[in-house]
């Protein structure tokens, strides 16, 4: 019989990076090199129990000794979670599925046994799974190389034998790394419920609710009619949206619906919930509110032996703490090296699907190990190509077939030519993956009903910024205002040929944006935590070069914002001989500017190697922070132009950088992990340390009108700039230079804190849920 070949790992650096060569098993551990592993525990809920295994006679590091309830090495080109996966069905002959796996933390182990003979530098992703109740010891299949016996022990109890350093137990340094699982089973299960419900409540109170009108007078009746089937179709983009932020987001969703009414608490979580549409707090860094152990709860008959009376595993379906940057559109393992290595390998057809907007990212491995079940057999986890693009037509087909039938049937029903074909060809989209023509035809709806609905921004992929969200924005078109707007999308040209930036980056090209006022009735999908104001769509550079861009203004949104929020914020923050500068109008046409410059600026672009690209492509993670930055300055610089060329009054002048001023505080108020805050704080900090905001002994702010100008627009050339030559490095520099919360800023969000201005607004659509109601 053939000699088994040895065992191989990625040898990583000091830091934890993967050194880019691997080394056999025996080698790593002779020679110290740091390598990666994985550390899986099972806790039982009801008895606060922890699972530990007896680690087998034969084991060359602590054999005999109590230890993990499940571990082992990650092979080299393998995966955390799947490593994690298949070592308790290995060992335990527990066979789970990844929602049952949280990733608690990462710990360093360094250590030396054995007399010396044995190093181990490893890298130990931490996993915690959650059941209710213990699983029977006669339900384990045990792996006799690896572990000799099983058994439950009250994690404090664990805890003290760890401190007191018992000789039976592998010895973990608690007032270290590992007392980070003990200080999170503690939190979880010894929490002061009323205070907890104190927290949620001032995290609700946060955001003003607000009641959102539109007269639909004006609509045909055949168009009131498609109105029911539109609404339903864009309440399943909320369905794949929970699915995009996180793989047991639906779950979650479910349970915390079904258990709303069950007590305070539980309601608080569900009110908070439907803000955030997740686990994690938008304006709080997305802090999570929520643990795994307010989650879902699951029954898996077959995951191990049968036990007579025992009717299987119920375990809690498990997220992060801290969120995800790939969210559910890459494997959550997944690291950028490995990305990037499988990338360069694709065709370039193969590569920009990769990286396109509208396919998932997933492994060849887990599908292995999802179809292996309870099998021991091996799984192939390292196959040379382990990542697989998937279009989003296949990945949420049973959502998005629903999601089409309903569109052609109101496309069916509307007498409108221009939403007729918007309608048509988004239902076609959705499951042909091919969004162009009905991005198309979205830029040229000439339509009383205002429709948006498809995947289209990018934030919640932090770890790209390539993928898509699902969102819908149904509305009703306001004509006056329309037509009052027209002359910004007729000046895009000549904004973007006196841009602050170098001749050759320009564009000859720019198409005047089409841009629509509108009063929204609904919104669904991506429209979590603070609400937009406005977009600017599609993204595609494609279409952008070819046809530009079209805005739509969402005025009632804006309204509100002005009146609850930043009218309050002004008279906090903004210093009295100021304050009177702060109006609607101001804060309206920046914010319709702001949505223009989105379309102005490099997009497209020629490296100084010469390679075609895109500012998106390049800059990654970076874009979407550095791109809402610059249509906001840049919107500012623009706002200042067409005053000069008296396109728009000179008394706008003041008017506007005040309300910018108190727009900044606003924004940066959503946090510093969103895009929008931390464009924002790059701004303010830049504009504070040229001395164009300047603070008061008063604790106010004012602008300097002599230096704002000047301090505008070297921003806006910076920002340009980097973007025309896709330059990320330099990018980084200027975010983690200017996109800290300073102690300026500090002072003014604890003055907002204490009076207790809202962060944002929680609409409700009374008109969708009458439609609703009407046609359930």
């Amino acid at each position: 019989m053939a000699e088994q070949e040895e065992e191989h790992f990625d040898v990583l650096t000091k830091t934890g990076h993967k050194a880019g060569f691997t080394k056999p098993r025996g080698a790593v551990h002779r020679d110290g090199d740091y390598h990666r592993a994985v550390h899986v525990w099972i806790y039982a809920e009801s008895t606060q129990e922890l699972l530990l295994q007896r680690r087998a006679d034969c084991k060359d590091s602590w054999p005999g000794l109590w230890d993990i309830s499940s571990a082992g090495h990650i092979s080299a080109g393998d995966s955390s979670l799947n490593t994690a996966r298949r070592e308790l069905n290995e060992e335990l002959g527990v066979v789970l599925p990844k929602d049952a796996f949280e990733s608690i933390f990462i710990f360093l182990e360094e250590s030396v046994t054995n007399g010396g003979t044995f190093i181990n530098n490893e890298y130990c992703d931490v996993y915690l799974v959650t059941t209710l109740e213990p699983i029977p010891l006669e339900a384990f299949t045990l792996q006799e190389s690896e572990v000799s016996a099983v058994k439950y022990i009250s994690f404090e109890e664990y805890r003290s034998k760890l401190v007191n350093k018992d000789p039976q137990y592998v010895p973990y340094d608690v007032d270290g790394q590992y007392g980070q699982l003990f200080k999170i089973l503690v939190r979880r299960y010894k929490e002061n419920v009323e205070a907890r419900s104190l927290d949620l409540q001032k995290m609700l109170s946060r955001y003003a609710p607000v009641s959102l009108d539109a007269e639909l007078m004006a609509l045909t009746d055949a168009d009131k009619g498609a109105l029911k089937y539109i609404i339903k179709a864009a309440m399943i983009m909320d369905d794949i949206f929970h699915l995009q932020s996180w793989n047991s987001n639906p779950s979650l969703r479910d349970w915390l619906n079904k258990n709303a009414e069950v007590s305070q608490l539980d309601n608080l979580k569900w009110r908070y919930y439907c803000i955030n549409k997740s686990p994690w707090s938008c304006i709080d860094e997305n802090e999570a509110f929520l643990t795994t152990a307010d989650s879902a709860i699951k029954l898996l008959p077959e995951a191990t032996l049968s036990v007579t009376g025992w009717k299987g595993i119920e375990y809690r379906s498990a997220f992060p703490t801290e969120k995800a940057p790939c969210a559910n559109f890459y494997p959550p393992d997944m690291d950028k090296l490995e990305f990037e290595l499988w990338k360069d390998s694709l065709t370039v057809d193969q590569r920009q699907e990769a990286t396109g907007f509208f396919s998932v990212i997933k492994r060849h491995s887990e599908l292995d190990l999802d179809s292996s079940k309870c099998s021991n057999a091996a799984v192939n986890s390292t196959l040379p190509d382990d990542l697989y693009a998937v279009p989003y037509s296949e990945e949420y087909n049973t959502f998005l077939l629903k999601a089409a039938e309903l569109l052609h049937k109101a496309g069916d029903m509307t007498n409108t030519p221009s939403l007729k074909r918007l309608l048509h060809g988004k239902a076609d989209a959705f499951l042909t993956n091919d969004y162009y023509d009905s991005d198309i035809a979205w830029m040229e709806l000439d339509s009383k009903l205002d429709i948006t609905i498809g995947p289209y921004e990018t934030y919640e992929d932090a770890i790209f910024g390539y993928k898509a969200t699902f969102e819908a924005f149904i509305g009703v078109r306001d004509d006056e205002a329309t037509a009052q707007l027209k002359l910004f999308g007729d000046h895009l040209q000549v904004l973007e040929k006196n841009l602050p930036l170098d001749d050759v980056y320009k564009s000859e090209d720019v198409i005047a944006a089409p841009i629509r006022v509108v009063r929204l009735l609904y919104n669904a999908g991506d429209v979590k935590g603070p609400q937009t104001v406005a977009f600017n769509l599609p993204n595609d550079e494609r279409i952008v070069k070819d046809r530009g861009t079209s805005m739509v203004m969402l005025k009632n949104i804006s309204e509100a914002k002005f009146k609850l929020i930043l009218r309050p914020i002004a008279d906090v923050c903004i210093t009295k001989e100021q304050q009177h500068y702060v109006d609607f109008d101001s804060f309206f046409t920046h914010t319709i500017c702001h949505e223009c410059c989105h379309g102005i600026g490099p997009h497209s672009i020629t490296l100084p190697s010469g390679k075609k690209s895109t500012v998106r492509l390049e800059l990654q993670e970076l874009h979407s922070a550095l791109e809402e930055a610059k249509a906001d300055i840049v919107g500012l610089w623009a706002l200042k132009y067409l005053i000069d060329k008296d396109v728009l009054p000179n008394t706008l002048i003041r008017s506007m950088y005040v309300s910018f001023l108190a727009g900044c505080f606003r924004s940066v108020r959503f946090g510093l992990e969103e895009a929008h805050g931390k464009g924002q704080a790059l701004q303010f900090n830049w504009l504070f340390e040229k001395g164009a905001i300047v603070l008061h002994k008063d604790e106010t702010f004012s602008v300097d009108f002599d230096k704002v100008e000047g301090a505008v627009e070297s921003l806006s050339r910076k920002i340009l700039t980097i973007q025309a030559m896709g330059d990320k490095n330099a990018a980084d520099e200027l975010l983690r230079k200017y996109c800290g919360m300073t102690q300026p800023l500090k002072l003014a969000l604890q003055k907002l804190e204490m009076v207790q201005v809202p962060v944002d607004i929680a609409p409700k659509f009374p008109i969708a849920d009458q439609i609703l109601q009407a046609n359930p």
